[in-house]
């Protein structure tokens, strides 16, 4: 049986040879995340290269997802970093202004002093450090250091509950985003979205590709979990970003706002991603601790599309190992079943419908497959959001792109083959011998088959079911 679940493995100075590639997807990885926080444009042109030579030398898909680094705030250089204790007071400053005092430090966004408010809370460095907002005036914010820590330069600036008016793409978005279409990447995922507006600004950008990349929403902060409905309603995907929003969230509330968005996606049918912090201990460790083995199995108990990896893979001592962690912790829990979320999809077109059926007769017959013959991928996306319960989800697509698109659905292999719609009975009954000659279906198994099927000049979706 394959494994439902999809793996993502972020690329970086550990990983990006093409030796390391091919033993990554070798392992299981099904889409490589491209961090634009951290690559320049020279070397995502020679990783896409060398992830699509380790495919077709494979004979699989592999998904490329770029994740865009979004508008962020970050505080400016400082000639050594600053050693801050409880009690002291800091400065930000904005607008090219710098104070005399040493405790202090520019900021990159000028609407910091606008939008942050007497009695904020500013967090620093993946909110290590914590301080409190206790006066505003002209460019100048004063604080109050809650927290010790080693401020440097650059760091991350969170604003727990504050509403920023950053824009939702920057300059250098716009520009990794014309490289990922250049490239043809499969996936963009939208860091910081906040609103359904920002996915339609990106969408934009998106328009005259020959063929769009899907769209992904990183939900990482306060205002996204507020907007949740209508950002999956205009997402192709989802991404619990944990990182970020641990940290603009309250702690506690994280694990019931990722069961949340994993409801609200299975319930809509979009497909849905579980990221950071997975498997960290394994950056510097062989193994994982007991708390991330039981983090993974509930990611995976919960039925999410696909589950992620960042460090682990980037600069972490064991890539691979943290690959084949998620493989055979995915395998045991899908196993023993999963939450069944997607008992309450919304079902709403007549096509989505029929694909029910289809994945009702598969759990019934007990079928080795359901083989979706599919143009677009959407009726492949359709069968993997209903979660059959024995079957995998044998797309057959006509273009490799599609195919490509495919690897981020739950339960789905996606493959290539040519099709001819005027002999559609034809094409299945080729498809189904190739299928067996490679052992994918075995003989005597049980298949349900959803395909085209013409009727005079006029083309209809038809269920049936086959013994091989």
């Amino acid at each position: 049986m394959i494994r439902r679940t999809k793996i993502i493995a972020t690329l970086g100075p550990a990983t990006d040879s093409p030796e390391m590639i091919g033993r990554l997807l070798d392992a299981g990885m099904n889409i490589a995340r491209l961090n634009m926080s951290h690559s320049a444009h020279d070397w995502v042109r020679k990783t896409v290269k060398y992830l699509r030579e380790a495919a077709a030398a494979r004979n699989i898909p592999v998904g490329i997802l770029m994740d865009t680094q979004g508008p962020s705030i970050r505080t400016g250089n400082l000639p050594v970093p600053l050693d801050l204790q409880p009690g002291q007071a800091f400065t930000f400053t904005v607008r090219g202004e710098k104070s005399e005092e040493l405790y202090s430090v520019d900021v990159n966004y000028d609407n910091f002093i606008n939008d942050i408010h007497v009695g904020d809370t500013v967090l620093l460095d993946n909110g290590d450090i914590r301080m409190k907002v206790i006066s505003k005036e002209g460019n100048h914010i004063r604080c109050e250091v809650l927290t010790p820590g080693k401020l440097g330069s650059r760091r991350h600036i969170n604003l727990p509950g504050v509403k920023v008016s950053l824009p939702p793409l920057t300059a250098k978005d716009l520009q990794d985003i014309a490289l990922g279409v250049e490239m043809g990447v499969d996936y963009i995922a939208l860091s910081f979205v906040r609103e359904a507006s920002d996915l339609r600004e990106l969408r934009a950008q998106l328009s005259e590709a020959k063929r769009p990349p899907l769209v992904i929403a990183k939900i990482e902060d306060q205002q996204a979990v507020k907007n949740i409905s209508s950002i999956i309603a205009e997402a192709d995907a989802v991404m619990v970003a944990r990182g970020d929003l641990g940290i603009e969230c309250p702690y506690e509330e994280l694990p019931i706002i990722q069961r949340k968005v994993v409801k609200a996606c299975l319930r809509l049918g979009k497909p849905v991603i579980v990221a950071t912090h997975m498997l960290e201990s394994m950056i510097h460790s062989p193994m994982p601790t007991r708390a991330e083995i039981t983090d993974v199995a509930n990611a995976v108990y919960e039925q999410s599309d696909a589950i992620m990896l960042s460090g682990e893979t980037t600069v972490g001592k064991y890539p691979i190992q943290c690959v084949e962690v998620f493989d055979r912790i995915a395998r045991r829990i899908e196993r023993s079943g999963g939450a069944n979320y997607h008992q309450k999809a919304e079902l709403v077109t007549a096509r989505q419908k029929l694909i029910k059926s289809a994945v009702v007769m598969g759990d019934q017959l007990l079928a080795e497959a359901i083989i979706v013959f599919t143009r677009r991928g959407t009726m492949a996306r359709y069968a993997s959001w209903l979660r059959p319960q024995h079957s995998c989800v044998l797309a057959i697509c006509e273009d490799s792109g599609v195919a490509e698109q495919l690897t981020l659905n739950w339960g789905v292999r996606a493959m290539v083959y040519s099709f001819d719609y005027e002999r559609s009975e034809i094409t299945v009954e080729r498809t189904l011998a190739s299928l067996l000659e490679k052992g994918i279906l075995h003989k005597g198994n049980t298949v349900v088959i959803v395909s085209p099927i013409t009727s005079g000049e006029q083309m209809f979706d038809a269920v049936q079911m086959r013994v091989l």
